[in-house]
């Protein structure tokens, strides 16, 4: 375990060690500690030091793993022929390969280590998505009321050094969105939108062929709420890669994006001109807190989640200091229950060490809360789409599966695709559970407080 003043290894800083790996898809079986782990790469994945103190935690994790799994409906196969948990034929099922190394990495590292386990192959699952979706729906009783009251004692703390001030948020936007465009790319729709899809129908009937018309109707919809046509001044904060500007564009608005990611900013900006419409859109490296000007409309998908909690007052206020008299802000928001955000607003997760540092999703009680009590903004309307983007998620893990060889050729190891499935089919599961869900949030002014 690294101490929390070190930064984790993606996997890319060195080259390709040229060995002979499995490719991993669903269904498909990982290859077990040690195994094709380069823990030059991936320091982290070192299983624990054997110790005293180590058994005793592995011995507590293992307690209450057991109990847990008694009563979820899923399969846990051993490696001793044994099978544990509370599911019947066709729930989902998990292959613990090997137990000894996933409880000391859970107890020592707790969910860290849970993630960090199967990162390292000690264990899996024909569909990872389908386990974790049951483990979410228990979140909360998972572990021992007595051992949540101790909470404070044994979670990581977020290091100082993903705490998303001005000086450090563009290393921490890089770590994720500075992967690789051709990364994303591999896996997302030909809008390039990386963001819950809104799917006209039945989100669980749609495929791989619905999603680009399914993201585009998100878009549209957020437009249409902020009244996004011709002549609108538009500020979008966080570009991804250009599509909603795009589509701004092709009404008649006139866009400012700002975006701290340099992939994105260049990629966004060939597809705008591809598009036709330079002369109606720019694409600049700005921090949403240094923007100045005034728009009549204010827009943002799925980019709060990276503000921080410390800085979600300076977010909104921004929004409402640019925002225009009479003018419109509509997000696209990850929410979480408000009893897990204000349990959980001082963790540090497997998702923040290796998918997002600095992230922290809000609930939708503080959205409205600090809008209130620090803005003249006010939430007008909200769309929940939960399902939406657990189907989404779906169709983009297949799809980054599928590519395998692909990534292989972008210079990323096993050990990474291991870890983006997982973080993929995480995500899939907290929504599917209802966990978390994914909201359009629409702010206006009361005509009392319009400026």
């Amino acid at each position: 375990m690294t101490t929390t003043d070190d930064r984790v290894s993606t996997g890319l800083d060195h080259p390709k060690r040229g060995l002979d790996h499995p490719k991993h898809r669903r269904g498909q079986l990982g290859p077990g500690p040690g195994a094709a782990l380069d823990l030059e790469r991936w320091p982290d994945l070192t299983p624990p030091t054997p110790s005293l103190s180590t058994k005793v935690r592995a011995r507590i994790a293992s307690g209450i793993f057991h109990q847990a799994v008694r009563r979820l409906p899923v399969r846990i196969h051993l490696n001793d022929g044994r099978t544990i948990g509370g599911g019947k034929d066709g729930c989902p099922e998990m292959y613990l390969q090997h137990p000894d190394a996933f409880f000391a990495r859970v107890g020592a590292h707790g969910l860290i280590g849970f993630g960090e386990s199967y990162m390292a192959g000690d264990w899996d699952s024909p569909d990872v998505a389908a386990v974790l979706t049951e483990l979410c729906r228990e979140i909360a009783t998972l572990v021992p009321q007595w051992m949540q009251k101790l909470r404070a004692l044994y979670v990581f703390r977020q290091p100082e050094s993903d705490t998303n001030t001005v000086q450090q948020t563009r290393g921490n936007v890089a770590r994720h969105y500075d992967l690789s465009n051709d990364l994303f790319a591999a896996f997302l729709d030909e809008t390039l939108s990386y963001s819950s899809a809104l799917f006209a129908g039945d989100p669980a009937a749609a495929g791989w062929s619905d999603l680009a018309a399914a993201q585009e109707r998100k878009i549209d919809r957020l437009l249409d709420q902020a009244q996004v046509g011709e002549g609108t001044r538009v500020l979008e904060i966080g570009t991804g890669w250009g599509e909603l500007a795009i589509r701004a564009a092709a009404r008649g608005a006139n866009v400012h994006s700002v975006t701290l990611s340099s992939e994105q900013q260049a990629l966004a900006q060939e597809r705008i001109a591809a598009a036709g419409y330079a002369d109606r859109v720019t694409v600049v490296l700005c921090d949403y807190r240094l923007v100045d000007g005034e728009y009549d409309a204010v827009l943002s998908v799925e980019m709060i989640e990276a503000v921080g909690h410390e800085f979600w007052p300076t977010y909104f206020k921004k929004i409402d200091e640019v925002l225009a008299p009479q003018g419109i802000a509509a997000i696209q928001a990850i929410t979480m229950p408000h009893d897990r955000m204000l349990a959980t607003r001082q963790t540090w997760t497997w998702i923040n060490k290796y998918i997002f540092p600095g992230g922290f999703l809000p609930s939708t009680e503080a959205i409205a809360d600090v809008t209130r009590d620090h803005t003249t903004l006010r939430v007008n309307r909200r769309l929940s789409m939960g399902r939406h983007y657990a189907r989404t998620l779906r169709l983009w893990d297949e799809q980054f599966q599928s590519a395998h060889d692909r990534i292989t050729e972008l210079g990323f190891d096993p050990t990474f695709e291991r870890m983006w499935h997982l973080y993929l089919a995480y995500s899939e599961a907290g929504f599917a559970a209802g966990y978390i869900d994914v909201q359009q949030i629409t702010f206006t002014r009361p005509v009392t407080e319009a400026r």
